[in-house]
């Protein structure tokens, strides 16, 4: 009994049940404000403008955090009875000397807001900085980082974003030349070649200006017919290895030959 008395003296002093209150509240307050963020800002119209919202929702979050922590702190230090005014002057004082140690810090937060403002890129998005390309797999206030096709992971602080090209924004035209055997029809061939085209036209990432261009060049060993396949930037190389796949089952199917590099030669007195 004596030690539950003590264990009910320690509870109700308002130092004990004053601090549980106010981490509980707290962690109750945090966690249904990321509830509500999401909901509000993770709906779009479309898959870009819903990706973005998302890369929104972990600044928000981040910063969210942030607030309810400083917030805790300022009730926490009143329980216990010090003085929070005197403490934010100095704290003050101090915060100045610090962000002119943190000027770097300060500019990356900045570039940070910028990018989300200016429709820089958002996670998800595949973009290119110098000689490195690849997506954006997580994104703060203070650094992005990316991950090319290697699985490479490049990450760079915001504010080293002078040039970046972003190739999610648009569609890419992929320029696929198809070596097609001398002796196969034209006519056949492009017939095929179009009927092809019309079906690629269903596939998801794979565009409207899709279309037969005609034929590009007259080599050695084969005519070489040439088609565009306008895509989803992201998506250009495994839709192209894709496509390169379908024309080889449909070149089968209508056994239309691929012709393999030949030399035709001449003896001098046939000449």
């Amino acid at each position: 009994m004596k030690l539950l008395e003590k264990i009910f003296q320690i509870i109700s002093k308002k130092e004990v049940y004053g601090l549980i209150l106010i981490v509980v509240i707290s962690y109750i307050i945090y966690n249904f404000g990321k509830l509500v963020i999401s909901k509000v800002f993770t709906t779009g119209k479309n898959t870009y403008e819903v990706k973005k919202r998302k890369t929104v929702v972990s600044i928000i979050e981040s910063l969210y955090k942030y607030f309810l922590l400083i917030i805790m702190a300022i009730f926490i230090l009143k329980l216990y009875g010090i003085d929070v005014r005197s403490l934010v002057a100095g704290v003050g004082i101090a915060g100045a000397l610090i962000g002119l140690a943190l000027q770097d810090t300060l500019k990356d937060i900045i570039s940070g807001i910028s990018i989300i403002m200016e429709n820089y890129y958002v996670v998800g998005d595949y973009i290119k900085l110098n000689d490195f390309t690849g997506q954006v797999i997580e994104f703060g206030l203070k650094s992005t980082k990316i991950r090319n096709f290697n699985g490479e992971v490049l990450v760079f602080a915001n504010r080293n974003v002078e040039k970046v090209i972003n190739i999610s924004q648009k569609s890419a035209k992929l320029i696929v030349n198809i070596p097609t055997a001398y002796e196969e029809k034209a006519a056949k061939v492009e017939k095929i070649l179009n009927n092809l085209i019309e079906e690629l036209k269903k596939e998801k990432d794979i565009y409207e200006n899709t279309k037969y261009l005609g034929i590009s060049e007259l080599g050695a060993s084969e005519v070489m017919y040439t088609i565009q396949v306008e895509c989803a930037q992201e998506k250009q190389w495994q839709i192209k290895r894709d496509v390169l796949r379908k024309i080889k089952d449909t070149y089968d199917k209508e056994k239309i030959k691929i012709p393999y590099k030949q030399i035709e030669v001449h003896h001098g007195q046939d000449i």
